[in-house]
């Protein structure tokens, strides 16, 4: 940055009257100079300006005191903060006449390089890296002539993006958000949460960083890769401290003295990437751990109906096996993991209303006790304990595209926010060639993106790796054994429990006006994992530990991401699969290149003991625990890479978070015969069946007409009107909404402006007649058969509802992970009780349903009862005004206003906020690719 710039930043910050003008030349702030003589040569490039990217807001997410209160007072924002925001809406009107050439209307052109022309700014922050950046976006292309200066780049452009982001994250990753960032009741929830699923002391954290160095070549090298990465950081932080230009969040938050300067930043270190690998992990790579809520509707099952027959239900409510459920793997593989054995083996059910949450706040003082605070904190509360159905993919091979070459629409949905998770980059050095997205922090390789002549991309898989173990309670002098007892059965041992405690406090600042409190977070850790909660067994006193296979592994990725990014290591979709085999995490990985198109699921999966169930509490016993435990370093015996899902040159694939591939358990309920997967499959199937072939426009354009539609609608209103319809409906509200209903599902079923920034949905009374009738159709339909208990226990497993604007819940229980409301998200549609709904529905029609419930629900089972409860809960919705079924919210919405509900919002993880934008189901960063050559 120019020194001429650094004296207005540093300058603007002496005094009130000062930082005030400098307002009014915020807009100049943020760019940069171009220098002629930057321009270079792009690396090689086989897409032929085919491959498009997008990432909202934008690219910069650093932003000075001064851009801050110049972005309050008049707002402005820095150049490149919002300006990949527009485009990216405007697919949602604009997509139905989309061609190939106005791609780059709605999408970055992802090319190698940068153009003479269009070169913004260049910097050399060493003599052995250039960072360029384009006049479009502001997109750092790095190119080193070192692998270390390559690596160095990536970290100094990082920082320049990211600082505070990153700053965040990595307090998060180690549950010490509040004394970072201030008390408000939304940063002690979400470093509580953290803290309850990835608790590392310092050493911990350093011993992961050690383990990875004992890994090979590729290990050490990527740990030389990330050490340069930090070092370039670091440099950014010293610079912009002592030149005044750092963002002005540090200010805010009394890290620094505005007026002096007083304070700093930190300096990163090897243990804060684990620590934010560790957040990306629990937020996008875990699954399993549900095994106490699928216990208490077993519970619950077996009380209302008997044992036999309870079971059948709670089976036929699991779903594990579902063979009506959409998959990403339709050839007719099959990959058998965690299947449910006819004769589960250390089953331990817990004593109905036994189970005790585990206490993690101890010795809270001030504000610690507040529930709620005016502060609304930097980060959702929820962030993780909501649960997240991330990401899609559209991949189609070259048999069936207008030029034979694959295309794929792909990306991760990882949530709206300002700035967002993750960054744009291009790195080209020794051994690295790769454009794509990054998580802030972690931008050492690219993570989602591209490479010379082949693209990668991912969805959430969420795989059953991690188990609940009863762990019984003992004590070490002999005791009576209660449920406070801080001591459990090793392999007959009575061992104490590994005690993890986490001090924070906080006062108020500027950026958070919550009062002064503190607490320590405390969790307890066995060799069968962290203990979560605290009950009986057959009147035995227990732990309940959960056992993440990636726990102690947060950093073990990197392998995998570095072969990613090397042309040396994937030239084919078998170098692929290898790369994607070192990523521990549960994902969906998906490859294309310009012949070929290939998927593989990654993860740790645990080889269980013979017989165990992986959808209940096992006992912890040696009889029952993972193969070749060894809870020293938390490893054992994983499934070989040949178990799990992959395949080379389907005709098509398609992931949104659906089930992998036949016999691959779902961990969780919910994955039936209706899945938001569905509206993907159905789309692309219509367009190979088709007479056109696919081109990157038509893909784009089922991806985009799925992002709008409700899955409600579109897969489960046939039935709900079938039924209705086997009678006339004589009351004219009633037949009127009816009408409405059927008008709308005969349109497409979307949510979808009657043009563009009208703010208004075509078919909105039926939209709105939908969302106010979804939860008490399901209430009417299920709860009189399931009963009370029942119906509660399976809303503790899985939501009724996930909704665009996030209300509309209907009845919950359990824990807040099965019943986010959660507004302004984006992602909706993945978790609720379509399925169920379907099935039922279909079996009272008298429809062959493969899979069916164990029992019939909708009116008993009776066509004509059934009928009446449709149009009775039908009749309870329409009486619901606007204002009811859209609330209002803190966000500015009004109540009843329908459109505004639904919105996206990008979530201000600082002090520069963003326009709201019209509601898409859809990835946030997202590729369009179609590669012409190949190496």
């Amino acid at each position: 940055m120019p020194r001429r710039i650094h004296a207005r930043i540093r300058r603007s910050r002496l005094t009130a009257t000062a930082l005030a003008a400098a307002l009014l030349t915020t807009t100049g702030l943020a760019a940069l100079p171009a220098d002629a003589a930057t321009a270079r040569a792009a690396a090689a490039d086989y897409c032929g300006g085919r491959c498009s990217d997008i990432l909202p807001p934008g690219e910069n997410g650093n932003a000075t005191l001064a851009d801050i209160l110049g972005n309050k007072m008049f707002g402005t924002r820095p150049a490149h903060t919002d300006d990949q925001l527009g485009p990216y809406a405007a697919l949602a009107s604009a997509y139905p006449s989309l061609t190939d050439t106005q791609l780059n209307s709605f999408f970055n052109n992802a090319s190698f390089g940068v153009p003479a022309d269009q070169v913004a700014s260049t910097s050399s922050p060493r003599s052995d890296v250039t960072i360029v950046r384009d006049k479009a976006t502001g997109v750092p292309h790095i190119t080193g002539t070192t692998r270390s200066g390559t690596e160095f780049g990536a970290g100094y452009a990082a920082a320049q993006d990211r600082l505070w982001l990153m700053d965040l994250f990595r307090h998060v990753g180690r549950g010490q958000l509040s004394g970072f960032a201030g008390g408000a009741a939304a940063n002690r929830a979400l470093e509580q949460s953290f803290w309850q699923a990835a608790p590392y002391t310092e050493a911990e954290l350093q011993s992961q960083i050690d383990a990875i160095s004992n890994q090979g070549d590729r290990a050490r090298q990527a740990l030389a890769d990330a050490q340069s990465y930090l070092d370039g950081i670091n440099q950014y932080i010293r610079e912009s401290y002592n030149g005044r230009y750092f963002p002005g969040e540090y200010d805010l938050t009394g890290h620094i003295n505005p007026i002096t300067n007083a304070g700093g930043i930190d300096q990163f270190k090897l243990t804060d990437l684990v620590a934010l690998a560790s957040v990306v992990g629990a937020l996008f790579g875990a699954g399993g751990g549900g095994e106490l809520a699928s216990a208490q509707v077993k519970l619950a099952a077996e009380a209302r109906y008997g044992k036999d027959t309870g079971d059948a239900v709670w089976k036929s409510l699991r779903e594990a096996d579902d063979p009506e459920a959409v998959q990403t793997l339709h050839d007719g593989q099959q990959f058998p993991y965690a299947t449910v054995p006819d004769d589960p083996q250390g089953v331990a059910m817990p004593d109905p209303g036994s189970v005790v949450p585990e206490k993690l706040v101890y010795d809270a003082t001030g504000s610690a006790s507040l529930k709620t605070t005016k502060a609304p904190g930097v980060l959702p509360g929820n962030l993780l304990t909501a649960k997240h159905g991330m990401s899609n993919a559209l991949v189609v091979g070259g048999a069936h595209t207008a030029d034979g070459h694959p295309v794929a629409v792909f990306g991760p949905q990882t949530g709206y926010f300002a700035p967002q998770l993750l960054m744009l980059e291009e790195l080209q050095g020794p051994g690295i060639s790769a454009r794509g997205a990054a998580f802030a922090g972690l931008s050492f390789y690219v993570q989602l993106g591209r490479g010379a002549d082949y693209a990668w991309s991912a969805t959430s898989a969420g795989q059953d790796i991690t188990d609940t173990y009863a762990v019984p309670l003992c004590t070490t002098d002999g005791s009576p054994v209660t449920l406070a007892a801080n001591s459990y059965l090793w392999h007959g041992a009575c061992t104490p429990f590994d005690k993890l405690v986490r001090q924070d406090s906080w006062s108020p600042t500027t950026a958070d006006s919550t009062p002064a409190g503190s607490y320590s977070l405390v969790m307890y850790r066995s060799d069968y994992g962290l203990v979560q909660a605290r009950g009986t067994v057959g009147g035995q006193p227990v732990a309940f530990t959960s056992l993440r296979s990636t726990y102690r592994h947060e950093a073990d990725s990197i392998i995998g991401f570095q072969m990613l990014n090397d042309p040396g290591a994937v030239h084919d979709p078998a170098g692929f699969q290898q790369a994607a085999q070192n990523i521990n995490y549960t994902f969906n990985w998906f490859y294309a290149d310009s012949a070929h198109i290939a998927y593989y699921n990654s993860g740790n999966n645990p080889v269980r003991a013979p017989g165990v169930d992986a959808g209940l509490p096992t006992w912890g016993q040696p009889a029952y625990e993972w193969q070749g435990l060894n809870p020293a370093n938390n490893t054992a015996q994983y499934t070989p890479p040949a178990e799990h899902p992959q395949s080379v040159d389907q005709d098509y694939y398609i992931s949104w978070n659906n089930k992998q591939a036949a016999k691959f358990t779902s961990a969780g309920f919910g994955e039936g015969s209706v899945h938001r997967g569905n509206l993907l499959d159905d789309r692309v199937k219509d367009l190979l069946a088709g007479s056109a072939k696919v081109t990157r426009a038509t893909l784009t354009q089922a991806m985009e007409s799925a992002a709008l539609a409700d899955l409600r609608g579109e897969d489960v209103l046939p039935d709900i009107l079938r039924v209705i319809r086997t009678a006339p409906v004589t009351d004219p509200k009633l037949a009127a909404a009816v009408q409405q209903l059927a008008n709308w599902q005969s349109a497409g079923s979307q949510r979808r402006e009657t043009s563009a920034g009208s703010h208004g949905y075509a078919d909105a009374d039926a939209i709105r007649t939908m969302d106010a009738w979804w939860p008490l159709l399901a209430d009417g339909i299920f709860r009189p058969g399931l009963g009370d208990q029942l119906f509660g226990a399976l809303t503790g497993a899985v939501q009724i509802n996930e909704s665009p604007s996030g209300g509309q819940t209907g009845p919950t229980s359990g824990g807040v992970s099965a019943n986010e409301s959660i507004p302004h998200k984006g992602s909706s549609f993945q978790y609720g009780w379509w399925s169920y709904v379907d099935k039922d529905l279909r079996s009272v029609l008298g429809d062959h349903v493969a899979g069916p419930l164990a029992q019939p629900y909708c009116g008993g089972g009776d066509l004509a009862a059934c009928r009446s409860v449709l149009l009775a809960t039908l009749g309870q919705a329409l009486a619901q005004a606007p204002a009811q079924v859209y609330p209002g919210d803190d966000g500015g919405c009004s109540a009843g206003d329908q459109w505004c509900a639904d919105t996206i919002v990008q979530r201000p993880l600082g002090g520069v906020t963003d326009n709201r934008t019209t509601w898409q189901n859809r990835p946030t960063y997202q590729q369009v690719v179609s590669f012409l050559s190949h190496r």
